[in-house]
C-alpha cells in the first residue's frame, strides 16, 4: 500500500510537470526519458497489482477474523481502480502532450529565428542605451555640480552679506570714534609736542655720553689689542732668543771638547795648513749643520702660525678668552722648557 501510494504521487508529479512542459512552448521537455519512466511505472503498477490480488486472496480466507480490514481493503481497491482510471486519463494526456512537443518544436524553429532577429535588435538598443545612459549620467554630474556651486554661491551670498551688514555697522562705529579719536589727537598731539621737546634735549644728552663711553671702550679694545700683540710678540722674540743661546751653548760646549782634545800645537798647525787665524778655525768650527737649520726653519713657521693663530682669535666673534690664554700658556709652557734646558747646559759649560 505504502508503495503504491509513492507510485500515485510520482504520477501526479509527472503529470504537473508535463501540464507544465505544455505550457511552456520555448522550452521543450525530453519525450525518451519520460516514456521510459512510464514504463517503469507501469511495470511498478502491474506489480502492485499483482501484489493486491495476493492480498486480496489472504484477506478474503480471514474475512471471519477480521471484518474491519475487509472494510478497508474495499476502500483500498475503489482507491485503486480510480487510480487506474486516472492512469488512463494521463496516458491519453501524454500522448496529447507527445502530440504538442511536435507541434511546439516546428514552432519552435521558426521562434529562434524570429528571437535571433529580436536578440540583434536587442543589442542594437542596448548599445543606444548605454550611450544615452553615459549620456545622462554626464549630465546629472553636471547637474550635481552645478547645484553645488549654486548653492556654494548663494552661502557666500548670505555670508557676504552678513559682513557687509556688520562691516556697516562698523563704519558707523568707527566714523563716530574717529571724530572722537581727531579731536583726542589734537590735544594729545599739543601735549606731545611740548613733551617731544623736552625728551629731544634729554636722548640729546644721553646720546652724548652713549657716544663719549663707545669711543673709551672702542679705546680700550685697541689697547687690549696691542697689549694682546706685544705680548705675543715678545714671547715669541724671547723663545727664538732663548733657542739661539741653546744652539750657541751647545756649540761652544762641542767646540771645548774639541779644544780639549785637540792641543794648542795641533790647532796652530791645522790653522797654518788652512792659511787662517786660529779665532777663524773656531768660527769655521761653528757653523751649523744643515739639520740645524732645517730645524730652526721648523721652528720660525710654527712660531708665525702661532702668531697667527692669536690673531685670528682677536678677530673671531666673542668669547674667545679661554683659547686665547691656551695658546699664550702654551707659548709660556714652550719657554719655561727652553729655560730649564738653557740653564742647564749653562751649569756644564
Amino acid at each position: 500500500q505504502q508503495e503504491k501510494e509513492d507510485l500515485q504521487g510520482k504520477l501526479k508529479l509527472r503529470e504537473h510537470l508535463s501540464q507544465n512542459a505544455g505550457k511552456s512552448e520555448a522550452t521543450p521537455a525530453p519525450s525518451k526519458n519520460s516514456d521510459l519512466e512510464m514504463k517503469q511505472l507501469q511495470c511498478k503498477l502491474k506489480n502492485s497489482n499483482n501484489e493486491i490480488t495476493k492480498q486480496s486472496t489472504t484477506i478474503k480466507s480471514l474475512k471471519n477474523e477480521v471484518q474491519e480490514k475487509e472494510e478497508r481493503v474495499r476502500e483500498l481497491q475503489m482507491k485503486i481502480s480510480r487510480l487506474e482510471r486516472d492512469l488512463n486519463m494521463k496516458r491519453h494526456l501524454i500522448e496529447d502532450l507527445r502530440s504538442r512537443l511536435k507541434a511546439n518544436q516546428e514552432n519552435e524553429k521558426t521562434s529562434n529565428e524570429t528571437l535571433e532577429s529580436l536578440e540583434r535588435k536587442v543589442k542594437a538598443l542596448a548599445e543606444d542605451c548605454s550611450n544615452k545612459k553615459a549620456s545622462i549620467d554626464s549630465l546629472k554630474q553636471r547637474l550635481n555640480v552645478a547645484t553645488k556651486e549654486k548653492s556654494q554661491y548663494e552661502q557666500m551670498y548670505h555670508k557676504a552679506k552678513d559682513e557687509l551688514e556688520k562691516k556697516d555697522l562698523k563704519l558707523n562705529n568707527l566714523e563716530s570714534k574717529m571724530i572722537e579719536t581727531e579731536y583726542a589727537m589734537t590735544e594729545l598731539e599739543a601735549t606731545a609736542s611740548q613733551q617731544l621737546h623736552g625728551l629731544a634735549k634729554q636722548t640729546g644728552q644721553a646720546l652724548e655720553t652713549v657716544q663719549k663711553k663707545l669711543l673709551l671702550t672702542n679705546d680700550k679694545v685697541e689697547e687690549f689689542m696691542t697689549f694682546v700683540k706685544a705680548l705675543t710678540r715678545e714671547l715669541q722674540q724671547s723663545v727664538q732668543e732663548l733657542r739661539t743661546k741653546i744652539k750657541q751653548a751647545k756649540k761652544m760646549g762641542e767646540v771645548r771638547t774639541c779644544k780639549k782634545g785637540l792641543s794648542q800645537e795641533s790647532v796652530q798647525l791645522a790653522a797654518s795648513i788652512l792659511n787662517v787665524s786660529t779665532t777663524d778655525l773656531e768660527e769655521i768650527l761653528q757653523v751649523e749643520d744643515d739639520e740645524e737649520t732645517a730645524k730652526a726653519k721648523m721652528e720660525f713657521e710654527k712660531d708665525e702660525e702661532w702668531l697667527q693663530y692669536i690673531q685670528k682669535l682677536l678677530e673671531a666673534q666673542f668669547p674667545f678668552a679661554s683659547s686665547l690664554m691656551d695658546a699664550i700658556l702654551q707659548k709660556l709652557n714652550e719657554k719655561k722648557k727652553l729655560v730649564e734646558e738653557y740653564s742647564s747646559l749653562m751649569k756644564h759649560t
